[in-house]
């Protein structure tokens, strides 16, 4: 294979959802095992927020929040703020290598507000649950943490109700017609994409010498940062968005990425269990209503907004302007979080049990039971896929 082949074939073309994400999750496990952390991204946002209140002039060093997750150092002194620059910056250099850079404003008011007020929503719920798409479904889950599939449930239940309320006639932008005395021919703007091209391999080439660079001083922080580019690569190339699995499956009947990100948990969760029986503690949350509360939260307000986690961060870099939005409500939901947590979290979080399903059930045990709900979700995906379609081909053949 030439390089103008291996260029078209895997920088330029999407790639398949269902081998991404499993490398996706492969990938989530070696950076639990080798930054002992997990991933996850919206920790980090509410840390942001705390920095601008910080800026404001606000005290924020008696929030009982950033005592959870901590508020020391800054993006490049955190091994969640590298691993985020670097998601941004590999989205930033898929997007460029495929000439998918365009400014684009949103469409109509009613698409900022749900941007602004699906973000926080959706912010708000993962901060509560302690955790959003990636911490629940690439780690929660995959690590054994009981509240993960409470959040998961819910998260489901949630976007079903969001994608009921989108549907609502006040969300339905009016479509404006032009007429045309033939049709426009369709500019590929070859120099722009030659230029676009060479600046995604030049900022590529500059964050790997520079993550390299900081894993011989301080590895840990390196590695994240590689990470983060392989992460943020791989959710743009295939287009890696949780609203969109959880949206399609009610909307259209489309169960590919849904079906993807359970093969992705289940190489994730046995790469984590590997890490387990060395002697690697999993990331284990309270199991209590928050999970719950806080995945219906999500599920809302990711469909509301249009974009979860994953979905903004790559959308924001390709210039959609709506995902700068629904990134900003994020923050401003997660923040709101933090500014409630003192009094939320004795009614709803702390005072329930953090439970691990490999100390629960034993290694096997888990093992055994994660897989098998895993399988369960897997069936009931299917089930509806079919049931959808059997659905919609007796519409049809009622109308007809």
């Amino acid at each position: 294979m030439n390089w103008y082949n291996f260029k078209y074939q895997y920088l330029v073309r999407f790639w398949s959802p269902v081998p991404a994400v499993i490398a996706a999750g492969i990938l989530s496990a070696f950076y639990f095992g080798i930054t002992g952390t997990f991933w996850a991204v919206t920790g980090e946002f509410t840390r942001w927020g705390g920095h601008i209140l910080q800026w404001l002039g606000v005290d924020v060093s008696h929030w009982g929040y950033f005592q959870v997750i901590g508020l020391q150092g800054s993006l490049l002194t955190r091994i969640d703020g590298v691993m985020i620059l670097g998601m941004f910056v590999g989205c930033f250099s898929a997007a460029l290598w495929a000439n998918n850079v365009k400014l684009r404003l949103p469409q109509h008011r009613i698409r900022v507000f749900q941007a602004i007020m699906g973000g926080i929503i959706a912010g708000f719920g993962a901060r509560l649950a302690m955790g959003c798409n990636l911490a629940a479904f690439f780690t929660g889950i995959p690590q054994f943490s009981l509240h993960a599939w409470f959040f998961a449930i819910a998260t489901a239940i949630g976007s079903l109700a969001g994608a009921k309320v989108s549907l609502l006639p006040i969300f339905r932008i009016p479509v404006q017609l032009q007429k045309v005395s033939a049709a426009q021919p369709l500019n590929q703007h070859a120099t722009r994409a030659q230029r676009h091209f060479r600046i995604g391999m030049l900022l590529f080439i500059t964050f790997v010498l520079w993550a390299v660079s900081r894993a011989l001083d301080e590895p840990r922080l390196g590695y994240a940062a590689l990470f983060g580019l392989a992460f943020g690569l791989i959710i743009e190339r295939a287009q890696v968005c949780f609203t969109s699995a959880f949206r399609d499956l009610w909307i259209t009947g489309r169960t590919q990425m849904a079906k993807a990100i359970i093969a992705g948990m289940a190489v994730g969760a046995i790469g984590v269990y590997s890490y387990v029986q060395l002697g690697m503690d999993p990331k284990i949350f309270w199991a209590g209503p928050n999970a719950v509360i806080g995945g219906l939260l999500f599920g809302f307000g990711i469909v509301l907004a249009g974009g979860c986690e994953t979905g903004w961060m790559y959308r924001a870099v390709e210039g959609q302007v709506h995902f700068w939005l629904v990134g900003l409500g994020n923050i401003i939901g997660s923040t709101l979080l933090a500014l409630v947590w003192d009094d939320l979290a004795p009614i709803l979080v702390v005072n329930f049990d953090k439970i691990n399903l490999l100390k629960t059930f034993g290694p096997q045990g888990g093992l055994l039971a994660t897989y098998t709900m895993l399988g369960v979700f897997l069936a009931l995906v299917l089930y509806w896929e079919k049931y959808f379609f059997a659905r919609k081909a007796r519409q049809a053949l009622q109308t007809a």
